[in-house]
């Protein structure tokens, strides 16, 4: 090769081809490696920790929602009906698909409720106490599931907002980003930060479970809330919700995320008055930042295609628990 063709190819490479910068990448690849058990990198030293030094949780749940009008659900036919329509949906804009074959099933039933302060303490600073118990055959089964959320519009402050109980118990972490249609219009979407902490209830000791005392020793993000030693909490509007959830299937949105999918109805224990129905499916993951764009992409027409598509089914501006907080026509502070 001529001295001509050795200059263009240098020029081309943006690089000397030399010995000594071969040596000099060498010995910086060999840093790069060293780094992950060596000293720390300046990425790493700018991790946002909680008070103890833990590291803050991140996102790594994707859940998007359709609200649905309730009084469409008036058999477990028409959550099949849903179903279909939604996989029309699926197949159009390119979704794979997989049944579940519960969906030809009888419904599960799970008896949710929800506890706060007579004045909303702490719905209205965006916090959220819930208990879940599933029935089968018309019993309880199980350890009744805690589950308490700080939930958040931004996802710095609910990121920041340490979950975490204060029990000798198993307890497990979930920090997703929930999809909503917008608040007034479908065919977009808005993303509130949901940052859960979720338990059996076998594995909290105390004895009064109620006790605003006891609520803020296991969750000490509420101790701010406290105004006395003998305050207690109660079940909101005092409401008894029983879910009735048919599984769908499986949404192969490709390069690994498949997610599971459902549809469920709300109504009040004993009047079985509806309340409020939901389409979701989630996905997890372990960084949002490393999920593929193009199932990204598929993932943001399907949503806002539904929309469309079931528009004559679609509630808009409310959630399922800002439905249950307004039993009684109140309005309490949303950041939902």
């Amino acid at each position: 090769m001529g001295k001509k063709n050795k200059e263009e190819k240098k020029h081309k490479n943006g690089k000397d081809t030399g010995k000594k910068n071969k040596k000099h990448s060498q010995l910086e690849r060999q840093k790069e490696d060293a780094s992950p058990v060596g000293t720390a990198t300046a990425a790493e030293e700018a991790i946002a920790t909680y008070s103890d030094g833990h590291p803050q949780d991140v996102v790594q749940y994707l859940e998007a929602k359709l609200i649905l009008k309730p009084d469409r659900f008036t058999s477990v036919e028409s959550f099949r009906d849903f179903g279909k329509l939604m996989q029309r949906t699926a197949k159009k804009v390119g979704v794979g698909f997989i049944a579940d074959p519960e969906t030809g099933l009888r419904p599960q039933i799970r008896e949710i409720t929800f506890g706060d302060t007579s004045d909303f303490r702490l719905y209205n600073n965006a916090f959220i106490l819930r208990r879940r118990i599933s029935y089968v055959d018309g019993f309880p089964v199980g350890d009744p599931e805690i589950v308490f959320k700080f939930r958040h519009p931004d996802e710095q402050k609910a990121a920041a907002l340490d979950v975490r109980p204060n029990i000798a118990g198993k307890y497990r972490i979930k920090f997703k980003a929930e999809v909503l249609p917008l608040k007034d219009q479908v065919g977009g979407y808005r993303v509130l930060y949901s940052h859960n902490c979720q338990f059996g209830l076998s594995q909290m000791h105390e004895a009064d479970k109620a006790s605003m005392v006891t609520l803020t020793r296991v969750f000490p993000a509420l101790v701010f809330l406290k105004k006395s030693d003998d305050e207690k909490i109660s079940l909101v509007n005092e409401g008894i919700v029983e879910e009735v959830l048919l599984p769908l299937g499986q949404l192969d949105f490709g390069k690994g995320i498949v997610t599971k999918c459902d549809v469920a109805l709300w109504r009040t224990r004993g009047e079985h008055k509806p309340l409020v129905g939901e389409f979701a499916f989630q996905a997890k993951f372990e960084r949002k930042e490393e999920v593929h764009q193009k199932p990204k992409k598929l993932a943001e027409q399907f949503f806002i295609t539904l929309q469309h598509d079931v528009k004559d089914w679609i509630a808009l501006g409310t959630t399922k628990t800002g439905m249950v907080y307004r039993l009684r026509g109140d309005a309490p502070q949303s950041h939902e």
